[in-house]
C-alpha cells in the first residue's frame, strides 16, 4: 500500500495494439482508487488508439519507435534522452512499467517517481533495483490478469476486469455511411503476422456458410496493408458469395465502431478479435502458435480467466476459441519451421466450425 495517494500516476506499455487495449482495466481501477489523481501513459506510436478519448486518461504519451529507431549514433541517444526528460518534467508520483525491458526501467529510473513498480532486470545489474515493487512472472495467467498485477502489489481492490475503448461521433457516423445492413457477422480473416492465419479455403468456406446459408450479411475488415490486402482478394477469389469488403476503408477506432453493431465476430487472434470482445460482441476465434490462456478473447461480465487449458476449443463466457489439440500448441513460432505458415490452423475442420457459428447465430 502507498503511503500516500499518488496526485500523477504514469503507466508504461511499450507493446503491440492488442497489449496496450488489454491494460484499460489497470487504467480504470486505479482512477477508481484514485480518483482525483492525473493518469498518464506512455505507448508506442501506432497504438494510441487503444486509449485515446478514454475518461480516464489525462495524456498519452507517445514513443516514436519506428523514427527513433531509424536514428544513429549520438542522434538516437539524444532522442531517447529527450524522451526520458520529458516524462522526468512531469514529476509523477507512481510510475508502473507493465511489460519486460530495459527501457522501461530505464524511463521509471530516469522519472524519479517517489514508487516504482515494474519487472525485475536479469540482464542489466544497474537496473536490477529500479523497482520498489518487482511484478511476478505471467505463467500460465492471461495477459489481463498480469496487467492487474501493480494493484496487487500495492494490496489494492480489483473492482472489475473490464476491457474498454472510446471513440468519437465522426467515427460513428463514418461507419453507418458506409453499412447498407442493420445485422451483419464482422469477420477479419488475417492478421500482420500470416502464421496466425487459417487456410484461404476455410476462410472463404466460413464466408460463404454466413452469407449463403444462414442468410446474414457478411463485412470484412483487414489493415491498409499490402499483403494483409493481397491475402484479402485471394479469399474473395475463391467465394462463391460476395460480401462487403471494407478492408482498408476504417481506422482502428473505426473498426471498433463495426465490431460494436455487429451480431458477432470471427477472425484469427489479432487486437481486432480484442476490440470486438471488449464492445462485448461474442467472438469466434482460431488459435494455433499463440496461447490462449495469455491471449484468448476476454469476456467483461467475467472477473477469471476460464482458459484453463493449453489447447483445443475452449470457451470463456459469450466467447470461443477454436484450436487443435496438438501437442506442440502453443509453440510460439512463426508458423512450422520458420515458414509463415501454421500446420495446425490449415487443417481445421470446416464442419466443426460451421456447427460453432450455428450455435453464435442461434
Amino acid at each position: 500500500m502507498l503511503k500516500s495517494n499518488p496526485n500523477k500516476i504514469l503507466i508504461m506499455k511499450f507493446r503491440n495494439i492488442g497489449d496496450v487495449l488489454l491494460v484499460t482495466p489497470l487504467i480504470s481501477n486505479l482512477k477508481s482508487i484514485y480518483p482525483n489523481a492525473l493518469i498518464d501513459i506512455a505507448v508506442n506510436n501506432g497504438t494510441e488508439e487503444m486509449i485515446s478519448l478514454s475518461p480516464y486518461i489525462n495524456n498519452v504519451i507517445i514513443y516514436d519507435r519506428t523514427k527513433i529507431k531509424a536514428l544513429k549514433g549520438l542522434k538516437k541517444l539524444w532522442a531517447e534522452i529527450r524522451f526520458g526528460l520529458n516524462i522526468r518534467a512531469n514529476k509523477y508520483d507512481l510510475v508502473i512499467n507493465t511489460t519486460k525491458g530495459d527501457r522501461g526501467a530505464q524511463l521509471a529510473l530516469l522519472s524519479g517517481a517517489k514508487t516504482k513498480i515494474g519487472y525485475k532486470s536479469k540482464k542489466n545489474a544497474l537496473l536490477k533495483n529500479v523497482f520498489d515493487f518487482n511484478l511476478p512472472k505471467q505463467g500460465l495467467r492471461h495477459t489481463l490478469e498480469t496487467n492487474l498485477d501493480p494493484l496487487r502489489a500495492l494490496n489494492l481492490p480489483i473492482k472489475d476486469k473490464k476491457v474498454e475503448i472510446f471513440w468519437s461521433e465522426e467515427d460513428e457516423k463514418k461507419v453507418d455511411s458506409l453499412l447498407s445492413c442493420k445485422e451483419f457477422i464482422h469477420i477479419h480473416p488475417v492478421s500482420r503476422w500470416m502464421f496466425k492465419c487459417i487456410s484461404d479455403k476455410t476462410m472463404a468456406s466460413i464466408i460463404d456458410y454466413c452469407k449463403l446459408e444462414l442468410k446474414k450479411e457478411v463485412v470484412l475488415s483487414a489493415a491498409p496493408i499490402e499483403e494483409e490486402l493481397e491475402r484479402i482478394d485471394n479469399i474473395l477469389s475463391l467465394c462463391k458469395s460476395t460480401p462487403i469488403n471494407l478492408s482498408a476503408k476504417l481506422s482502428l477506432k473505426q473498426t471498433a465502431v463495426l465490431g460494436k453493431k455487429a451480431k458477432f465476430f470471427i477472425g484469427v487472434d489479432t487486437a481486432i478479435m480484442h476490440i470486438c470482445a471488449a464492445n462485448n460482441t461474442p467472438v469466434l476465434a482460431f488459435f494455433g502458435p499463440s496461447g490462449a490462456d495469455h491471449w484468448g478473447p476476454w469476456d467483461n461480465d467475467m472477473m477469471g480467466s476460464k482458459y484453463t487449458t493449453r489447447r483445443g476449443n475452449r470457451t470463456m463466457g459469450k466467447h470461443t476459441v477454436i484450436s487443435e489439440k496438438w501437442d506442440c500448441i502453443p509453440c510460439g513460432e512463426d508458423g512450422c519451421n520458420g515458414s509463415k505458415v501454421s500446420d495446425c490452423l490449415m487443417s481445421l475442420d470446416i464442419e466443426m466450425i460451421k456447427n460453432r457459428i450455428r450455435q453464435m447465430d442461434d
